[in-house]
C-alpha cells in the first residue's frame, strides 16, 4: 500500500522550487568560470537556443543566477576548463562533463538506429571527415567545403552535406562541440578535446533512473514522475521504481499542491522542512522562456497559476504576450511578462509590449523597472 500523499499549500511549493532553482538568492554559485560549473552542475542542464532578439537563452539563463556573469565564462568553462559540454537533453543543452557518462547510451542508440534524416550522409565521406578533424585538428562547417550542394528541406537546414555528417557525429559521440563563438560550432573528437584514454563506458537503465531522480530532486526540489522524466519518458518505469525504493525508506515524502491531489510529486524530508521555516523571496528577475523554471509549463501552471505563450512561432495576428515574452517574477508570484528586443545599435533595450499577469501594485512596476535597468546593462556586456 502506497503512503498517503500530504498536502502542501503553493507558496510552500514555489518556496520549494524556488530554492532548488537558487532564484531565492542573490549570487547562489559565485563569479567566474567556475560559476558556470557550479551552475550546471546544480541544475543539470541550460538549453541553447538560436534566438536573438536579447541576449540568447544559454547565456540569459547564467545571468539570472549569476549576476555578474561573463559570455567569456561559459566559452572558458566549454573550451579551456572542458567541464561542461553540449548534448541534447530534451533539447540541446550544456551539461556538466561529470554527466557524460549518462548520455552515452543515448549516443549509442543514435548509432545502432539513426534517424532517417541522416540517409543521406555517405559513409567514405562521414569516415573522411572524422580522418580529416584527427589529422588537422577541430574543424567548423566553415572551414568545409562542399563539392555539391543540396537543396535545403528545412529552413533551418544547411545545403552543406558536411553539416549532416558532422549532426551525425555528434549525436552518435565521434565528435563534441568543442568551442561556440555565437551558433558557430567547432568540432573536435571528444578523446582529444577531454583529454580520455577511451570514452566513458554506457550506463544501465538503472544508473540512468537514478540519475534523473537526483537531477530532479537537486534543480526542482518537489517533482513528480512527469517532471523527472521530462524529455525521457521511456525512463518513467525504472524512475518510478526508484522513487518507490527512497519512500520505503522515508528518504522521499509523497506530496501534491492543496487542490491538485492527481499531481503527485516527492520531496525529501529536509526540504519540506526547509521551506516550512523559509521566509518568502524578494527578488525579481526577468526569466528566458527556456528558463528550467518556465519550460515545464504544466509545472509552471500547477505551482505558479501562469500558463506562458511561448509566440514566436505563432503569426503576429494571434500573438497575446508578443514574439519573445519573458515571465517576470516578483518573490514568489509570476506578474508580468515582458516582449523585449535589444536595439543593438543603440544599446538600448526596447519594451515591445508589457502584459500585467496580476493586477498591478507600484512595488512591482518599480521592481520590474530595476530589473530591466540591470537587463539592458547584461544585453550590453
Amino acid at each position: 500500500m502506497s503512503s498517503p500523499s500530504y498536502a502542501i499549500s503553493p507558496s510552500q511549493a514555489r518556496s520549494i522550487w524556488l530554492s532548488a532553482q537558487k532564484l531565492d538568492e542573490p549570487a547562489p554559485f559565485g563569479s567566474g568560470p567556475q560559476a558556470v560549473q557550479r551552475a550546471v552542475e546544480h541544475l543539470g542542464y541550460v538549453q541553447i537556443d538560436t534566438i536573438h532578439v536579447i541576449e540568447r537563452c544559454h547565456h540569459h539563463i547564467l545571468q539570472t543566477r549569476i549576476p555578474d556573469y561573463r559570455r567569456a565564462d561559459l566559452a572558458h568553462a566549454q573550451s579551456e576548463d572542458k567541464n561542461v559540454f553540449e548534448y541534447w537533453t530534451h533539447a540541446l543543452a550544456y551539461v556538466p562533463t561529470s554527466d557524460y557518462q549518462f548520455f552515452v547510451a543515448a549516443m549509442d542508440e543514435h548509432r545502432a538506429n539513426p534517424s532517417r534524416w541522416f540517409d543521406s550522409v555517405d559513409p567514405k565521406n562521414y569516415a573522411a571527415l572524422l580522418r580529416r578533424i584527427r589529422d588537422e585538428g577541430p574543424l567548423s562547417i566553415r572551414d568545409i567545403d562542399d563539392e555539391v550542394l543540396v537543396e535545403k528541406t528545412h529552413p533551418w537546414a544547411s545545403r552543406k552535406p558536411s553539416r549532416r555528417a558532422l549532426r551525425l557525429a555528434f549525436l552518435v559521440g565521434d565528435l563534441t562541440v568543442s568551442r561556440r563563438t555565437g551558433m558557430l560550432k567547432t568540432y573536435e573528437l571528444p578523446g582529444r578535446h577531454f583529454g580520455w584514454q577511451r570514452r566513458p563506458r554506457p550506463l544501465g537503465e538503472e544508473r540512468f533512473a537514478r540519475y534523473l531522480l537526483q537531477r530532479a530532486l537537486r534543480s526542482q526540489g518537489m517533482a513528480s514522475l512527469e517532471s523527472i522524466c521530462y524529455g525521457n519518458p521511456a525512463a518513467k518505469p525504472a524512475v518510478r521504481a526508484q522513487i518507490d525504493a527512497m519512500a520505503r525508506k522515508k528518504r522521499l515524502v509523497p506530496v501534491h499542491i492543496e487542490g491538485q491531489p492527481k499531481a503527485q510529486h516527492w520531496v525529501e524530508p529536509d526540504r519540506l522542512e526547509t521551506a516550512a521555516r523559509a521566509a518568502p523571496s524578494t527578488m525579481t528577475h526577468i526569466l528566458s522562456p527556456f528558463d528550467p523554471l518556465v519550460i515545464q509549463r504544466k509545472r509552471l501552471q500547477g505551482f505558479f497559476g501562469y500558463e506562458h505563450r511561448f509566440e514566436a512561432y505563432v503569426p503576429p495576428e494571434k500573438r497575446v504576450l508578443g514574439y519573445f515574452a519573458l515571465p517576470v517574477l516578483v518573490g514568489d508570484e509570476i506578474v508580468a511578462a515582458l516582449d523585449l528586443k535589444m536595439d543593438r545599435q543603440a544599446g538600448r533595450l526596447l519594451v515591445q509590449k508589457w502584459t500585467w499577469i496580476a493586477r498591478q501594485r507600484p512595488a512591482w512596476k518599480a521592481a520590474i523597472d530595476e530589473a530591466l535597468h540591470r537587463f539592458e546593462r547584461f544585453q550590453r556586456g
